[in-house]
């Protein structure tokens, strides 16, 4: 019982500052024009999703997880939509983001997903499949925002948009196909819930 409320906490924390941090980096890409920043602001509200998924797992029944995956993986395709808008926008005038803002973002974006992935990294063994593949995402999101601080290093010095696009474009695939995936997984579940119960299950047609 203490290792569950461990794990409780764990989860509850790295969700509440993946949402925290998605508003912060959404609100700093708008500001500067990064089509890359905005792609990954989709990213920590997919990590967001992904756990508040994960608290749901441990009370909720399979069909009801199902229901809110769906909603969840709609929710993460509207910071998306924002994104390809933008990209689209910039696409035009390929004009170079401000690459100071763009590093600290990115560099904080950083600390927020090591901190995710150690908290997560202590549970992943005794917390199931769900914690361990939260884990997963959170740990290779880190190597997203490093690519944005690498990217942001080559924007000031080629003092060009393109690098910003580019990136965004391949971090918004990333977040569009993981929101495909969330979709597919509450589909399954919700397939899995309801031929599992007899009640739920069609009926047989009469015989003549």
């Amino acid at each position: 019982m203490a290792t569950q409320k461990k794990i409780v906490r764990a989860i509850l924390f790295v969700a509440l500052i993946n949402l925290g941090y998605f508003f912060v980096e959404f609100l700093v890409a708008i500001n500067i024009g990064s089509v890359s920043l905005f792609a990954d602001a989709t990213d920590f509200l997919e990590d967001a999703a992904i756990n508040i998924l994960v608290l749901l797992a441990l009370g909720w029944s399979t069909l009801n997880r199902s229901r809110v995956g769906k909603v969840l993986s709609i929710l993460m395709l509207l910071p998306a939509v924002l994104a390809i808008w933008q990209g689209i926008q910039k696409s035009i005038d390929p004009v170079a983001p401000d690459s100071l803002p763009l590093a600290l973002a990115a560099f904080a974006g950083l600390v927020v997903n090591l901190v995710s992935a150690f908290t997560l990294m202590r549970h992943r063994h005794s917390g199931g499949a769900l914690v361990t593949a939260a884990w997963l995402f959170t740990r290779n999101d880190a190597f997203v925002s490093a690519a944005i601080l690498a990217m942001a290093a080559a924007t000031f010095w080629l003092q060009s948009g393109w690098p910003d696009l580019i990136l965004g474009a391949l971090i918004l695939l990333l977040n569009l196909t993981a929101s495909k995936r969330v979709w597919a997984a509450s589909e399954r579940e919700g397939l899995e819930a309801r031929y599992s119960d007899p009640g739920s299950a069609p009926s047989a047609p009469p015989t003549s």
